[in-house]
């Protein structure tokens, strides 16, 4: 069972809530009646094998893909094609992918400021104001004037997290953040995860760290196969997955 506050707040104050939902692409079903709800504050992990699903998933709740069934709802707006709906869902939410996708003529600041002054409206002063303190939250605020270039793998993926918080969401995606880097990075980005989950932010992360997941998940969801396979509490899903599909998945990335 999911951790006490975690499925009360699944239950009464749903942030993100997707039923029934299905996404093809041409005769291929990448989801298949997909039913998850995420509640305020709730971090859930996302994990299970290359071609499971878990990215089509988080992909389909900002709306990046279009789903072809059933119904996405995120913090009480449906995701239908009008488009007024689409864009004010995705100023609610950050997504953190696993290629930075900086833009490489802006420096970090900028690339932090962009969005909040275009989408937003803020001055440029305030985008700098808060570009500069996002950027001292995940540790590299003397980075602030150098370009994407400039940087290592670990540091530009710590500005894609500050971009993406610069816009105040309610809701961070995380789709495989570390896996594009070397392993000494992935440390650095991990903490900087840590810290945001323990700030309250809601977070759907798809990883394969199942330390990270050990540490700050709510639930724990298995996927395989464009389906949910199997869902808990970190603690019972480690010590005692109950498919067979699932522990043979954590044999395999648990050594």
């Amino acid at each position: 069972m999911p951790h006490e506050n975690a499925s009360n707040a699944g239950q009464s104050a749903a942030i993100i809530v997707v039923e029934n939902m299905v996404k093809r692409f041409g005769s291929f079903t990448a989801l298949n009646n997909i039913n998850l709800e995420v509640g305020r504050g709730e971090k859930i992990v996302l994990c299970g094998p290359s071609g499971s699903g878990k990215s089509t998933l988080i992909r389909c709740i900002n709306h990046i893909e279009k789903h072809d069934g059933g119904r996405i709802v995120v913090d009480g707006v449906e995701l239908t094609n009008r488009v007024a709906d689409i864009n004010g869902v995705r100023c609610e939410v950050g997504m953190v992918f696993q290629n930075f996708n900086l833009f490489p003529h802006l420096t970090v600041a900028e690339n932090c400021m962009l969005a909040p002054m275009k989408v937003r409206g803020i001055s440029h002063s305030e985008a700098r104001d808060r570009a500069l303190g996002l950027l001292n939250k995940v540790r590299i605020q003397d980075q602030a004037d150098k370009y994407p270039a400039q940087l290592s793998g670990g540091q530009q993926q710590r500005v894609a997290i500050a971009r993406a918080l610069c816009m105040q969401p309610k809701i961070m995606l995380f789709d495989e953040p570390t896996s594009a880097l070397d392993p000494e990075m992935v440390k650095e980005v991990l903490e900087t995860m840590v810290d945001l989950a323990r700030e309250g932010m809601t977070m759907v992360c798809v990883t394969h760290e199942m330390g990270f997941a050990r540490q700050v998940a709510d639930r724990v969801i298995f996927m395989d196969r464009g389906s949910i396979v199997e869902e808990a509490a970190p603690e019972p899903f480690f010590r005692a997955p109950r498919t067979e599909r699932a522990r043979s998945f954590l044999n395999q990335i648990i050594h």
